[in-house]
């Protein structure tokens, strides 16, 4: 019998999105200039620079019902992927009247319009959850709300933007 490798368990990444002053805190605690943001009844849209190696510009929605963060990462040429949206699970909360912060529940979402939608990041909701780190609500309502997302794209042909529609939500992006 083969042993699944080593998880690297760590706790739920917290981040805020302050409209007031325009900035992001990362979960590491870094403060990030934010060039828009746009607050809707369904959620919120950010869009900023990212001093990342792999890309240069990130914009996501924060879909608090249906417990999904949708994110266009903007990669540089030589590190280009093959998806079209990155979606986090997790609780995403609009804490203040102009400040939000999202807990990320391990689990994501890969979508390839038109052609797949990829569950990741099992072994770390697991392993998580075995730690302590996540409590059995949490990690039940990542699982409910990552099949949810998952049937709902896979049945609108793999299609972020159908599946979002059908619940009157329709995405912007630059």
């Amino acid at each position: 019998m083969t042993q699944a490798p080593a998880v690297n368990v760590h706790r739920p990444k917290v981040e805020y999105f302050d409209v007031a002053s325009l900035t992001n805190t990362d979960p590491k605690g870094y403060v990030r200039p934010v060039e828009r943001y746009r607050v809707e009844p369904w959620g919120l849209y950010m869009a900023r620079t990212a001093d990342h190696p792999q890309f240069h510009y990130v914009e996501s929605w924060l879909l608090p019902e249906l417990g999904l963060r949708a994110t266009v990462f903007h990669y540089n040429p030589a590190h280009r992927r093959d998806q079209d949206y990155y979606l986090d699970l997790g609780e995403f909360t609009r804490i203040e009247p102009k400040k939000w912060r999202s807990v990320d529940h391990y689990l994501d979402i890969v979508v390839r319009s038109e052609r797949e939608t990829v569950l990741l990041d099992v072994d770390e909701l697991l392993a998580a959850h075995a730690a302590g780190l996540i409590g059995t609500t949490e990690a039940q309502a990542a699982i409910h709300h990552a099949t949810a997302a998952i049937d709902g794209i896979a049945a609108h042909g793999h299609s972020l933007d159908r599946w979002l529609a059908s619940h009157d939500i329709e995405l912007t992006w630059l």
